[in-house]
């Protein structure tokens, strides 16, 4: 269906002041004389200026080693010469797989050096996702991790028409492999210096090319629809929405970041790149994904951001250490976080608060708030963002009381991040803010919300067709989302995704994410998926949260061998049930949602799972799939079974298929009356 912005759009449009486009043209004009208008360019500015400063630092062997932004260029011009030593061609697609690592990022900015495309790919994506990828931009080139990602290439490698060579940083286990197309990088780095007289002028001439018109990256989209799309982002898309974001959050030379989030992924595109080298600030790659929080406390960044489902996280992991405390300790973490819930907010924000408040809160920072945050690695964050999905507004909350300044932003790979941001002090948890700077929004009679900007991406990859039906000849994209504008304050609601938000049986509004949000909020709930499009009552499918409930379980001495028999056990049933019950009686206060309570659920004998197809990589539910995929156990939740047998295939680590019986209890939660005045308000 073709969205494009006709007539049918409201004129609720949050349009750009004249002194703001004459600062930002003044801002472009001067990008252009200074010859900004690229990474690489960027970088060879931060060189020169910042030379003796880091721009990276990685964890290796339990120590931290360091890159100056001169170290840096040099890595990078290494490697670019010797991409063109191995034939690299202007356009050519160079796709790269790995975790967060100084390399990957040097090798992005490299592949834009001479011309060329970097296409990030998920590390941890099925061979066959990583096929789709690679033959679908036709790469020539990929640069990866260890053996691990080596092997997935050789396995695909036939489908692959044009691809030539491949590049490891790693060389463990790779001793005995064909080196003949298989290149060790400090090799590629080493051939390339050696090169560089014969290479240099033509390395000089390719990145002279470069200008707001080039191809900087391209991201595929996760793909909860469909097979993903291969998002175009030019030079302008990118440094436009770094320079802009980071000055609306007054970002600077002496940040720091933690990069941990996939490099597939816009989100670390733009703050581990993007913003990195427009500000100069330095970027810091964690050991492994085991030690992350570790290194998080290690580097206490001043620039943080997380999807809701690492807060999530961090929120379990924090009432798990609480329950195995003391008694004092339960009540002094206790007592002073009802009040921080209570002021928390408002001293954040600069709001009115009394003097014994204030005193009180003090006494709570030195006692507990202030050694949580040190804990959690958040003692320095400055800003904090949360994006990809909607947080729980408890948990949003939660963070904010502790003195964090935690921030709702919207944005998409389309729109290179960002669509709205929140303003320090406008700060709200069931708003993402207003337009970010240079971005206008408006609203479809739909309730579809639309955007243009200077972040806007230039095509999807030979999809001219979804590109036509999500962006006009104006510029306007179809988010897919659906919100409305808060009236009191200008601010942009989103309610949920616009192909999810449907109707009950009655009429009134079904919106799913909304409820498994609150749900989640427990931290014995990892996951929860409410269907009801069409039909007369709310229920639910859910995962329980294995670290926090199996920390319950052996703190009262319940033995278990697996999920599957944790996740039927009476007790943890019960205790899921008193959270359910809870949501419903926050919901019943709500006059519009009052109607979503969860009549009946079930807890899933087996974790949602990328790899099973039941999410995306970036941990986003594919509510359709999963609906056929236990259709069994949708009927059943409808049909007034009491229990229902199930067999579910799944997909095992090492790749090999297998399947899980399971007879799952179906449990029936009790549902609040909404009071009366509030039906009737609404």
């Amino acid at each position: 269906m073709n969205r494009r912005i006709e007539q049918g759009c409201n004129k609720t449009t949050v349009r750009k002041s004249a002194d703001q486009r004459e600062e930002e043209n003044v801002g472009n004009s001067s990008s252009a004389r200074d010859g900004l208008a690229s990474i690489p360019a960027l970088l060879q500015r931060n060189a020169t200026v910042f030379a003796d400063r880091p721009a990276y630092r990685e964890k290796e062997f339990g120590i931290w080693q360091s890159w100056t932004w001169a170290e840096t260029a040099k890595e990078v011009d290494a490697l670019a010469l010797g991409f063109l030593n191995l034939g690299v061609n202007e356009g050519d697609f160079i796709a790269i797989a790995g975790r967060n690592r100084p390399y990957f990022y040097w090798s992005m900015v490299a592949a834009q050096s001479v011309g060329a495309i970097p296409v990030p790919v998920y590390q941890d994506a099925a061979s066959d996702e990583m096929a789709y990828v690679l033959e679908h931009c036709g790469a020539r080139f990929a640069i990866v991790e260890d053996q691990e990602q080596v092997d997935k290439i050789i396995d695909i490698q036939d489908k692959l028409d044009q691809f030539e060579h491949m590049i490891y940083v790693d060389p463990r286990g790779l001793r005995k492999y064909d080196h003949h197309k298989l290149h060790q990088f400090s090799h590629v780095q080493e051939q390339g210096v050696a090169a560089r007289d014969e290479f240099m002028g033509d390395l000089e001439a390719r990145r002279g090319k470069l200008d707001y018109a080039t191809t900087c990256v391209m991201l595929y989209t996760s793909g909860t629809t469909g097979k993903p799309k291969g998002v175009v982002l030019s030079n302008r898309n990118i440094l436009e929405a770094s320079r802009s974001s980071s000055e609306f959050d007054k970002l600077t030379l002496d940040d720091e970041v933690l990069a941990y989030l996939p490099m597939a992924w816009v989100g670390d595109f733009i703050f581990s790149i993007g913003q990195a080298y427009w500000c100069g600030f330095c970027v810091n790659c964690p050991e492994s994904a085991e030690t992350m929080h570790t290194d998080l406390r290690e580097i206490g960044p001043t620039y943080y951001f997380a999807p809701p489902r690492v807060f999530e996280m961090q929120l379990t992991n924090v009432m798990i250490r609480m329950e195995d405390a003391g008694r004092f300790k339960q009540w002094l973490f206790h007592h002073f976080m009802d009040h921080a819930l209570k002021v928390g907010s408002k001293i954040l924000d600069g709001g009115s608060v009394s003097a014994w408040d204030k005193m009180k809160y003090s006494i709570g920072n030195l006692c507990v708030y202030g050694p949580l945050k040190d804990t959690m690695g958040f003692g320095r964050v400055r800003v904090g963002y949360t994006a990809g999905e909607a947080i729980g507004p408890e948990i949003f909350e939660f963070y904010r009381s502790l003195g964090i300044n935690l921030k709702q932003l919207y944005g998409q790979t389309e729109a290179s991040v960002f669509i709205t941001l929140q303003p320090d002090g406008e700060v709200r948890n069931d708003t993402v803010g207003v337009a970010a700077p240079g971005v206008e929004i408006k609203i479809a009679d739909s309730g579809e919300v639309f955007y243009r900007s200077e972040g806007v991406f230039e095509e999807y990859y030979k999809n001219p067709d979804s590109t036509a039906s999500t962006k006009d000849a104006e510029g306007w994209v179809a988010t897919g989302d659906a919100g409305f504008f808060d009236e009191a304050n200008g601010h942009l609601r989103i309610i949920d995704r616009a192909k999810d938000v449907g109707k009950m049986a009655d009429g009134q509004m079904f919106a799913p994410k909304y409820v498994e949000n609150k749900l989640k909020f427990y931290p014995n709930i990892l996951e929860a998926v409410v269907f009801g499009n069409q039909r007369e009552k709310c229920t639910a499918f859910i995962n329980i949260d294995l670290t926090a409930v199996g920390n319950w379980a052996e703190r009262n001495n319940i033995g278990y061998a697996s999920y599957q028999e944790l996740a039927g056990n009476p007790q943890v049933l019960d205790a899921i049930k008193g959270h359910v019950e809870e949501v419903n009686r926050s919901l019943a206060e709500d006059p519009m949602l009052a109607h979503c309570q969860v009549h009946r659920f079930l807890v899933l004998h087996k974790e949602l799972d990328a790899d099973d197809g039941e999410m995306t990589r970036t941990r986003k539910v594919r509510r359709g799939v999963i609906g056929e995929k236990f259709e069994d156990l949708l009927g059943a939740l409808y049909d007034g079974s009491s229990e229902i047998a199930t067999k579910t295939e799944v997909t095992y680590e090492d790749g090999r298929k297998g399947y899980i019986s399971a007879t799952l209890k179906i449990v029936e939660a009790q549902i609040v009356q909404a009071e009366p005045q509030k039906v009737a308000a609404e």
